[in-house]
């Protein structure tokens, strides 16, 4: 009788010290996902198709980015800061004598807001402005450039080829005070894209 009383005892204390290793276990391994900075996962700009192509006024730009933002940056909007994002178009003729030629030199600005009292994003380009109920509705055409119009149609010589430069960055310039200052420290807030290159000939 002893023997066995002896021997539930001894189960019960082995089945308590293996729960209580799986809950340490699992505590460790929440406490490293927490510790992970939050710039592990893949956020960041890059552009994935882009062309320049001649249109009714002249030449205009279609580009594609995939954009993988952090949930920082997501939170800091809807917690009433906007998000400035800037697109950099330029075309350069090399010249082997002087520097590069630059007849096409172009930025365009993207805002992104929130509204708390209609729950509701909104992405802006000068007076112009689109509003939306889920920010995954926002990244989805703020990764779309159509018909950007870059050129006239005599700006480019025929039979020459040009260097076509793109880029998108987010603008930390122009976040509040307290952000920028966050933005030097924290690879969130650092979001920008390599140059694109490639050659466009009239």
């Amino acid at each position: 009788m002893r023997n066995a009383t002896a021997l539930t005892i001894h189960s019960r204390l082995a089945a308590g010290t293996l729960q209580a290793a799986r809950l340490w276990m699992a505590l460790a391994a929440l406490m490293v996902a927490l510790c992970l900075p939050m710039g592990v996962h893949a956020e960041g700009i890059s552009i994935t198709k882009a062309t320049v192509e001649p249109g009714v006024d002249g030449w205009q730009l279609d580009a594609e980015f995939d954009m993988q933002f952090s949930p920082r940056l997501e939170e800091a909007v809807t917690r009433g800061v906007p998000l400035y994002f800037v697109v950099e178009f330029e075309l350069s003729r090399p010249r082997w004598y002087w520097f590069d030629e630059k007849p096409v030199r172009l930025s365009q600005t993207y805002k992104i807001s929130y509204t708390p009292l209609l729950r509701q994003y909104r992405l802006s380009v000068g007076t112009l402005y689109q509003n939306f109920t889920r920010f995954d509705e926002v990244k989805r055409v703020l990764a779309r450039t159509r018909a950007w119009h870059v050129a006239d149609k005599g700006a480019l010589a025929k039979d020459v080829a040009y260097q076509a430069n793109l880029r998108m960055r987010l603008d930390t310039a122009q976040l509040p005070k307290p952000f920028q200052l966050n933005a030097l420290a924290s690879s969130d807030w650092t979001l920008a894209s390599e140059w694109h290159r490639w050659t466009v000939t009239p």
